[in-house]
């Protein structure tokens, strides 16, 4: 990552962090330092390690321009993200956005941590540049957005492959977002924020990362409450589940790296294939084994974390029915359609006849008909799509809810809203469409054209409830909010189960789709 020293212009500008001292923006209201780097580069000897500190630097840092992004494909099975940034191993880097009379000897405002999703294979924190924005002059919170490793990078187990003078490390994804919590813990007053106040939040992979680190005994104390938007809570595997997929993977990247002098079946040569290939063949051989998995594992996604013992002791979902997570107060929720999206080019999901097949011999015939029962027509297209997304999304969610509410303050809620054109298109509320109303990401070309045919007015304003919500939880712990339209939120609990439908009109309901969640409670493995 290039270091800029540059001279200060505007002190209240410059923030002097523990690496070094960074130059920030001042915009519409808020400053903002972007590409500020958390940890140092890994590349080289830093290729599936841990994170290490970040190098310091001499002068003040032009923090004006996001970060490189992890290596990732700009087109493939899953939609390219941030195609106008550089991408590179030299990724670890985070953004800031504070209000613009943030002051770093006050008391400290809440602090809001977003961690992007994108099936752990794409994303950045610079995919819309202005988000963030809004949610700081409309709340006075401060907003931090970070990158991380992706793909096989950070999201395989590899450790098969290491050797005494090249060590490898697991779930290195998350060390790199635990590395970035560390560091606002470190830095963030300097900003004006109060590290004592920090919410994580995520979606889709970033709220499974979310749920996961809720049970990360390293991440106890650096945040204090959290946001799981559409968490894919099950999505976490077994040594040997995932140590069979980094064989599979070391198997695609020895055909495209295609070295007649490596043999990808001996663990030497796999190993320095590995520490030598080039990103972009890493990120191709990601995307081929995330396209293959769903067929030859239904219902799992080879990128994610992994239960290795130590930095990740046990299954989340175990964790929670245990009492065994962080103790912290939870918002989470799905939207009202999530397996919609993945029809067609993001085909992930158990949405085929025979992937919904091999879901179903996991379980006992009663059991399986108490499901179909619930999606009359399966394995059409509409139903395999609602089946799909309540199995990856939906359910786990609801039992992460319920096993953390015996323990701990918890919300829950689900989205229903969405513009005329997501109806006809078939789409509905479906997954990350509430990222557009929470972020106001009307200013893209798929944000403004889910509004071209009407409901921008409606959508604008269920995200500005949303984020009431949102930052009146950042604030108080529980989303109490006084703004106009918001409805009081009770808090989830096994025996009435309510929950904030986020609609054109928000409502409350005691067990929404409580038939549907009765027949899921009877499929008994994983869940």
């Amino acid at each position: 990552m290039t270091l800029r020293a540059t001279p200060a212009l505007r002190d209240d500008l410059v923030v002097t962090t523990d690496t070094g001292a960074v130059r920030g923006v001042r915009r519409s209201g808020v400053r903002r330092w972007r590409g500020i780097p958390f940890a140092d580069s890994t590349a080289g000897a830093g290729r599936f390690r841990a994170p290490r500190p970040a190098p310091g630097w001499d002068g003040i840092r032009d923090a004006a321009h996001f970060g490189p992004v992890a290596p990732q494909l700009r087109r493939g099975q899953f939609i390219g993200a941030a195609p106008h940034l550089p991408r590179s191993e030299d990724c670890l880097s985070l953004n800031v956005i504070a209000p613009d009379d943030s002051d770093a000897t006050g008391p400290g405002r809440p602090v809001m941590v977003f961690l992007h999703g994108g099936a752990y294979s794409v994303g950045s924190s610079g995919e819309y540049p202005r988000q963030g924005e809004r949610l700081v002059r409309r709340h006075g919170v401060v907003y931090v957005s970070c990158n991380y490793r992706l793909g096989a990078l950070g999201w395989l187990d590899l450790r098969r492959y290491a050797s005494a003078g090249h060590p490898i490390e697991s779930n290195l994804g998350l060390h790199d977002q635990l590395a970035a919590l560390e560091w606002v813990r470190r830095n963030i007053r300097a900003f004006g924020g109060d590290p004592d106040r920090v919410t994580l939040f995520g979606e889709s992979a970033g709220a499974n990362s979310v749920t996961t680190l809720l049970t990360v005994p390293a991440a106890e104390g650096l945040f204090a409450r959290a946001i799981a938007q559409s968490s894919p809570a099950n999505a976490v595997y077994s040594v040997e589940t995932a140590q069979a997929w980094a064989g599979e993977y070391v198997r695609l990247l020895s055909r495209i790296v295609d070295d007649d002098d490596l043999d990808s079946e001996a663990p030497q040569d796999a190993a320095v294939m590995l520490r030598t290939a080039d990103p972009e063949l890493l990120a191709r051989a990601t995307t081929e084994l995330a396209v293959r998995t769903p067929d030859e594992n239904p219902g799992t996604i080879s990128l994610a974390p992994v239960i290795d013992g130590e930095f990740l002791p046990e299954r989340p979902l175990d964790a929670f029915k245990a009492g065994r997570a962080h103790r912290v107060p939870l918002v989470i929720g799905t939207n009202d359609r999530e397996g919609s999206l993945f029809e067609g080019r993001i085909d992930i999901l158990p949405t085929t006849k025979p992937r919904i097949r091999a879901i179903f011999a996991n379980t006992r015939k009663p059991a399986r008909k108490a499901i179909k029962r619930q999606y009359p027509g399966l394995p059409e297209r509409r139903p395999a799509a609602d089946f799909a997304g309540d199995f990856t999304f939906w359910y786990p969610s609801v039992k992460l809810a319920e096993r953390h509410s015996r323990f701990a303050p918890t919300w829950c809620y689900r989205f229903d809203a969405a513009p005329r054109m997501a109806r006809l298109l078939g789409l509905d509320a479906t997954h990350g469409l509430e990222l557009f109303a929470l972020f106001e990401k009307f200013d893209t070309p798929v944000g403004a054209g889910l509004t071209v045919l009407g409901g921008r007015r409606m959508f604008r304003a269920v995200g500005r409830r949303m984020q009431a919500h949102w930052a009146g939880f950042a604030v108080h712990g529980e989303p109490r909010t006084e703004a106009a339209g918001c409805l009081a939120w009770p808090r989830y609990d096994e025996e009435r189960r309510l929950t904030l439908i986020l609609d054109g009109r928000d409502r409350i309901e005691a067990d929404p789709r409580g038939d549907r969640r009765i027949a899921w409670q009877r499929f008994v493995p994983h869940v």
